[in-house]
């Protein structure tokens, strides 16, 4: 397994000599500042190759060639858009880049409502409350539906929370749900977020499920020409929110996927906290099911409430068995003849992490200590 490191441009707080001291062989990263939907030029392509090679990298992983809103609504004419995209496949597979991480999520990325939740002995992580997030969708935004996506002392604690909280703890709350969005990525404001969620009225998990196919089908064979693979995120939360489907949570989801176009390229980014968050996933089995078909992990752990809370917790120490995830990307790689890139995916803000500025969820030290315990279990296990 390659050990490999999220790094979100030039304007990361973090730098890629910082970086080299962590140890990390290989770059994870993407070109943030290019529009939705745009072409990425083989020129801002090389820049970037050429900068992360001057520090004595290797560029391994695009995470992520982002999908327009449109393609996963499937609305108007996507064939510019699919043109577009598969142009900036075939720049990144000539500059030497044949990996994607993506994700089809409508509408937000990974979602927290705490950016800085106390830990144990001191420092913060991110975390998921369902009774926030509750009162974030019944109460600041307005949206009815939602009192039939929680359970009922979850919606009595939103209450509760919302009447106590004042404008800037829900100012607080709206900042961290939209902080999942990196780089160029649209925020918006509960007025703009309410009408952009009538753009997705009537799409249901089939239709989503349809247009994902749709896309698989337009990029696939062009990725299969140029040897590149395609590995998908899974959702984070792995459930529905704001009433929008989430279509990529569990083993069934994942299979799916792998049917939908089915070739070696169509793979899977395990993501142990994204899947772990979902109290039915067994993730060293998801692991050994899609073993074969896994091109790239993130590999973190988190803590789950009864409530369908959740937390980061270090990455040994959460509720999934990280030792027997990693024993099953272990005997992948021997089975398959490859080598998996990972990354010490979030981590919690330690020491000197707190007020540097970086990416929610990506700090430098708490990252750093993820990482030297992966590799930890990486050596013993080999």
């Amino acid at each position: 397994m390659k050990e490999t490191w999220r790094w979100f441009g030039p304007k990361d707080a973090i730098t890629l000599p910082q970086i080299a001291q962590t140890g990390a062989e290989g770059i994870v990263t993407a070109l943030h500042d290019i529009p939705y939907g745009e072409v990425w030029t083989a020129e801002a392509i090389t820049e970037r190759k050429d900068m992360i090679e001057a520090a004595d990298f290797t560029w391994d992983v695009v995470e992520s060639l982002p999908i327009h809103e449109a393609i996963k609504k499937g609305e108007g004419d996507l064939t510019p858009f699919f043109e577009n995209y598969r142009q900036s496949m075939v720049n990144l597979a000539a500059a030497g880049l044949k990996t994607i991480c993506y994700n089809f999520m409508p509408l937000l990325d990974w979602t927290r409502t705490d950016l800085a939740a106390p830990v144990p002995r001191g420092g913060t992580c991110l975390r998921f409350s369902a009774p926030k997030m509750a009162a974030f969708e019944i109460h600041m935004l307005g949206r009815e539906a939602a009192h039939d996506d929680y359970d009922p002392a979850v919606i009595a604690a939103a209450t509760t929370w919302y009447e106590q909280s004042d404008e800037a703890a829900r100012a607080t709350l709206l900042n961290a749900i939209m902080a999942g969005l990196p780089g160029a990525f649209d925020r918006y404001t509960i007025p703009e977020l309410r009408e952009v969620l009538k753009s997705y009225a009537g799409i249901g998990r089939n239709d989503l499920r349809q247009n994902y196919k749709r896309f698989l089908d337009e990029v696939m064979p062009t990725a299969q020409e140029l040897g590149m693979n395609f590995c998908v995120h899974p959702d984070d939360p792995p459930r529905d929110i704001l009433g929008l489907p989430r279509i990529v949570s569990n083993g069934e989801d994942i299979d799916w996927i792998m049917k939908a176009y089915d070739a070696p390229e169509n793979g899977l980014t395990l993501c142990s906290g994204s899947l772990g968050a979902n109290p039915a996933n067994d993730v060293p089995e998801i692991a050994r099911s899609f073993g074969d078909r896994i091109h790239f992990a993130h590999l973190r752990n988190v803590r789950k409430d009864p409530d369908g809370s959740f937390q980061e917790d270090a990455h040994l120490t959460g509720d999934t068995d990280m030792v027997a995830v990693i024993d099953e990307l272990l005997e992948a790689e021997s089975r398959d003849g490859k080598s998996i890139p990972f990354r010490p995916d979030h981590g919690h803000d330690l020491l000197m992490d707190a007020g540097l500025g970086t990416q929610a969820g990506y700090p430098l030290i708490g990252r750093l200590r993820g990482l030297a315990e992966l590799r930890g279990v990486i050596t013993a296990l080999s």
